[in-house]
């Protein structure tokens, strides 16, 4: 649809019904300008809390910025702001409402003289540390593809929203946050590409859905993604906005800023200084991170970046030093994959591509270990956590829209689940080798079994010259339980319970197993038993 044809479906002019001012104001209906504005970018959600929530809307001209606001369509309240201009840029209104009720719902209209956008709702968040389920989407790199433009408004209005409402989550109302790590647009210095790629496509959701983006490549940290935004501003002195933390009841959110001149110590040491401090904090359970550049990445190895894998390390420290599950999620390839850390219960999720043009399978594709699921797909992903603090959880699902060849409408195509207090596997037994197969040791184990009721989903293997030291094993095997490359799983048929060890030389060894949930929960190791190669 074209901005001209939306934009009557965006505004209301010269509202009769218009709610009176607050007391103290001082306009008056007379002295109020009446004229009226195109509403180029229709409001929008930043920056909600418990507390308040900024409202911001883009018009041709008018310097009028106000939002009549309450918990009824009566909108009894009024709030005033600011407006920013640069000359053809469009006015950048901004209104903060201040005195919400932490979880309550609230209405708000947004108005530049005669002009006044559609009513529209949204939930306060709940207090940091409140026992309170939260619905997050991520999505990302939606920059406009030439073959496919209207690919990001089918992903809101034919994939998002009818995917909630039919799933009984009540569409947008019940998102507590969209989370978009990077390339929001084609290109971050053109307002145009804001305005028609971003904004308008998206404008149903935006309205209802309080959006945290960080920077990709495309914004290039531009003037014009900090002009649009208004991000919390706890980061590092002079670089608020590129880097920063939301809390949402028991949940963290983490942004970061993975652009080249940003990836260096002043960004390090803040997260540092965050994850300290959140290891101590009682009423975080689990860290979500987001930033654009990937640490690994099979559909298009020549995007990732050492800074992410820094990160990464930092986050999978954190999260076994302290017990708290931890998750990034990036986009910059173009489709979905989802993996895990070996050693750490912490999540690595591309949550590419929301209109991207596909990274379809080629020569640039590595099948890493760390990864289960690999889709050359478009899509977006939903995030639920269930923010009790007796038992904390979350679920990550993908939700696809397929391909040019195989399109999808809303298949479930990947999910996961990560308790922060789960049970891990009883140790496996260790029942010996099998002989040799094709010049191969077979090990067995026994049987999986964890008291949770949780599936199997990982074993790892280790040889070693003695029974007394597995330090450097010379055999070290992850296997996963699934493993998705190229359209077909790789691990279908394997039940985890055997392994084929090549290249041994005559002598004595020792091996043992772990077993791994699919909660991420290792169990211990098996006792080592000892064999010898003829």
């Amino acid at each position: 649809m074209l901005l001209s044809q939306l934009l009557p479906l965006l505004f209301l002019a010269c509202n009769p019904d218009e709610p009176a001012e607050s007391a103290g104001d001082t306009d008056t209906a007379a002295a109020r300008d009446t004229a009226l504005y195109e509403l180029v970018v229709s409001p929008y959600l930043q920056s909600v809390s418990d507390e308040e929530a900024w409202v911001l809307w883009i018009t041709d001209e008018g310097e009028e910025s106000r939002v009549t606001w309450g918990p009824t369509e009566a909108m009894e309240n009024t709030a005033r702001g600011e407006v920013e201009t640069e000359g053809g840029l469009g006015y950048v209104h901004s209104v903060r409402l201040e005195g919400l009720i932490p979880g309550a719902e609230f209405y708000y209209q947004a108005h530049t003289g005669g002009t006044a956008s559609p009513i529209a709702s949204f939930r306060a968040a709940p207090m940091k540390g409140e026992d309170a389920d939260l619905l997050l989407i991520a999505m990302s790199d939606m920059q406009r593809d030439d073959n496919n433009p209207d690919k990001f408004e089918e992903i809101i209005n034919d994939g998002i929203i009818p995917f909630l409402e039919g799933a009984g989550e009540g569409g947008s109302d019940a998102i507590s946050m969209l989370i978009v790590p990077g390339d929001l647009v084609e290109n971050g210095w053109d307002y145009r590409d804001w305005w028609d790629q971003f904004f308008t496509p998206a404008a149903a959701l935006l309205a209802r859905t309080p959006l945290y983006p960080v920077p990709g490549n495309h914004e290039a940290d531009s003037p014009l993604f900090f002009r649009y935004f208004r991000l919390p501003e706890n980061g590092s002195p002079d670089y608020e906005e590129h880097w920063w933390t939301e809390d949402r009841g028991r949940l963290r959110v983490i942004g970061l800023d993975s652009n080249v001149p940003y990836r260096g110590d002043p960004q390090r040491a803040w997260l540092a200084g965050v994850l300290a401090d959140t290891c101590t904090d009682p009423d975080i359970d689990f860290v979500f991170a987001q930033l654009h550049h990937p640490y690994l990445s099979e559909l298009w190895i020549p995007g990732e970046e050492d800074f992410s894998g820094e990160v990464v390390s930092m986050l999978e420290t954190f999260t076994t030093d302290c017990g708290k599950p931890s998750v990034h999620l990036f986009g910059h390839t173009h489709g979905y994959s989802r993996g895990q850390s070996r050693d750490h219960r912490h999540l690595m999720v591309n949550v590419a591509s929301a209109g991207g043009a596909i990274d379809r399978w080629g020569g640039d594709a590595v099948d890493y270990e760390e990864f289960s699921v690999s889709q050359d797909e478009w899509g977006f992903v939903v995030i639920e956590v269930q923010g009790q603090a007796a038992d904390p959880a979350f679920t990550i699902r993908r939700v696809s829209r397929g391909n040019g060849d195989v399109p999808r409408d809303n298949e479930l195509r990947d999910q996961v689940t990560v308790r922060r207090y789960d049970a891990p596997p009883a140790a496996p037994e260790a029942l010996g080798p099998t002989g040799e197969v094709a010049g191969a040791v077979v090990l067995v184990a026994g049987a999986f079994s964890d008291p949770d009721g949780d599936l199997q989903g990982a074993a790892h293997w280790e040889v070693s010259g003695s029974c007394e030291e597995f330090s450097a094993p010379v055999v070290s095997e992850w296997v996963q339980h699934e493993n998705w490359w190229f359209g077909e799983d790789l691990q279908a048929g394997d039940d985890l319970t055997d392994v084929a060890v090549e290249g041994l030389t005559s002598g004595a060894y020792c091996w043992r197993v772990r077993y791994r949930d699919r909660g991420l929960s290792w169990s211990d190791w098996s006792a080592p038993m000892a064999f010898s190669v003829p």
